[in-house]
């Protein structure tokens, strides 16, 4: 996967920067807004699936799966079983 949550929090935080633009005229702010709300809407379901993933990897961990490799979104392994992704790697032995 080429992007990663803190991707998307860094062009949030760029976009802000563009907001707060003193020099923008009305037109440009309007134009700004307009792509804020877009980025917004995409950001809102991009953390609902990386929200949705988390979800899913710790019940993954719980049954004593490898998790890492099913949240490539926030730094886990970037090579998963495309047959089996959530057991893919090493198992986890519980005690």
């Amino acid at each position: 996967m080429k992007n990663k949550l803190i991707d998307l929090n860094n062009h949030l935080f760029e976009q802000l920067e563009r907001l707060n633009d003193d020099d923008l005229d009305a037109e440009q702010l309007a134009h700004e807004a307009q792509r804020t709300d877009a980025m917004t809407k995409i950001a809102d379901q991009i953390i609902s699936t990386a929200h949705i993933a988390i979800q899913a990897a710790k019940l993954v961990n719980e049954a004593g799966g490898n998790y890492q490799k099913m949240l490539p979104m926030i730094g886990g392994s970037e090579n998963i079983d495309e047959d089996h992704p959530a057991l893919s790697g090493p198992q986890v032995k519980k005690p």
